[in-house]
């Protein structure tokens, strides 16, 4: 089974030389990534951590990097002389993690699990713990990690329904990762019994909640808020609808319900986030060519006050924004959900006692989404019509949008404390390693 999975890595990586040749020669941040993956990393970062036992951090991408946030502030304080190294596999995650985790000594982008590869690196960088995050475990990483005997915890553990058929596929694979793994800090008791299924040693699983209810790098102060409406042309009791990581044919969805709006409320400003940055440009056309006003968030600046205030819909193109622009919404969607990609993280709104609206495709949170659900303080719409028609009634009945907001908010406050549970279980792995 080893033998077939390198095979088809180094098969897909051959397959795809064409299609990395064509981002190296256009995209400068994805030639910084490539010569980081090869293990080319900037000599200034590596002397923070190499020779010094770092604990290692694996985020996937953005959501990952936020959960990671909140363990790693924790942990620095408890242990601060401890080097703390993160990685993550996106240019959206790499750049997050710069911005959220100022106490990471040293920020790399993770290297592909190509043969060969995390053996040297591992080798070079020999940290005390690597540490993945939610469901971060490649075989050859770990079979470096197991053959020099660093002991390997997942934090944050999260395995999703669709997740488990496709592990059970790769069930021997998979169970020699899983016995390397000595401990498994999991969000839930699904996501404990999941593991345990497949074939983890139940004495290591523990159910430590979910990180993300301790993220607060989006807080944002009174002055803060001000500056960000004058910003994005924000006038008073204008009524601000964020549709935050939205995806592919959500929002044709969204522009349909701002129409509908429109014409039987008053003025309503969107602020639209898509998941994939880089599809930012693409949607400004796409509302432009309906008739209504659009802008990037970056060109905002650039524009009259009188300019700003007439944009109907602004569309981020940053990175790691988002979660601070829920501050500014009267009403939140939070997409992946009108379409079957399972929905995203509904904690960041909750945390600003945010009213929330999904689609019926939350399986990736499935205990989250049925949580806020069972006490009002998410509501779910099977499309635009029922989005459109939810909208409406919201933004028109204050008094039930700020209890749901309010609801969210106690919620998150509940359920806090996972971050430190989680250093607990890192602290004593580590100082029994001695």
């Amino acid at each position: 089974m080893d033998l077939l999975y390198n095979i088809l890595m180094l098969t897909a990586a051959v397959v795809g030389l064409p299609f990395f040749a064509f981002r190296f020669i256009r995209e400068r941040r994805f030639r910084e990534r490539l010569r980081q993956n090869l293990g080319f990393f900037p000599a200034d970062t590596l002397t923070r951590v190499v020779g010094r036992s770092p604990v290692w951090f694996q985020a996937a991408s953005v959501g990952e990097v936020v959960a990671a946030s909140s363990i790693i502030r924790e942990f620095k304080r408890q242990l601060p002389d401890i080097p703390v190294l993160i990685s993550s596999g996106t240019i959206s995650g790499y750049d997050m993690a710069q911005r959220i985790i100022p106490e990471a000594d040293a920020v790399i982008f993770y290297p592909p699990d190509l043969p060969g590869m995390p053996d040297r690196i591992v080798g070079k960088i020999l940290p005390r713990a690597y540490v993945p995050v939610e469901t971060e475990l490649w075989p050859n990483f770990i079979r470096s990690a197991r053959k020099r005997s660093i002991p390997v915890i997942m934090v944050n553990g999260r395995i999703g329904e669709r997740s488990v058929e496709h592990y059970r596929q790769m069930r021997r694979m998979f169970t020699k990762m899983l016995d390397t793994v000595v401990r498994f800090c999991m969000q839930s008791t699904v996501d404990a019994q999941y593991v345990i299924q497949l074939g983890a040693d139940p004495h290591k699983v523990i159910v430590t909640g979910n990180t993300k209810y301790d993220q607060n790098y989006s807080q944002v102060t009174a002055e803060e808020k001000k500056t960000l409406r004058q910003e994005l042309g924000l006038i008073d009791n204008v009524p601000v609808l964020i549709a935050g990581s939205t995806h592919r044919g959500e929002e044709e969805i969204l522009l349909e319900v701002l129409c509908q709006i429109q014409g039987r409320a008053p003025i309503v400003k969107m602020i639209l986030a898509p998941r994939d940055v880089p599809r930012s440009g693409g949607i400004v056309e796409l509302v432009r060519r309906a008739g209504v006003v659009a802008e990037l968030r970056s060109k905002m600046t650039s524009l009259t006050a009188e300019q700003r205030a007439e944009v109907q819909v602004v569309v981020l193109d940053s990175i790691g924004e988002l979660g601070r622009f829920y501050s500014l919404a009267d009403l939140v969607f939070v997409g992946g959900s009108l379409v079957s990609h399972g929905g995203h993280n509904i904690l960041e709104p909750a945390a600003q006692g945010k009213p929330i609206l999904v689609g019926p495709h939350m399986f990736n949170f499935r205990d989250t989404y049925a949580l806020f659900s069972k006490r009002n303080a998410c509501m779910t719409v099977l499309d635009g019509q029922e989005l459109a028609q939810k909208t409406l009634e919201l933004l028109q009945n204050k008094q039930t949008a700020e209890q749901m907001g309010r609801e969210a908010a106690e919620i998150v406050a509940e359920n806090q404390g996972a971050a430190v549970r989680t250093v607990e279980h890192l602290r004593q792995i580590i100082e029994n390693r001695g």
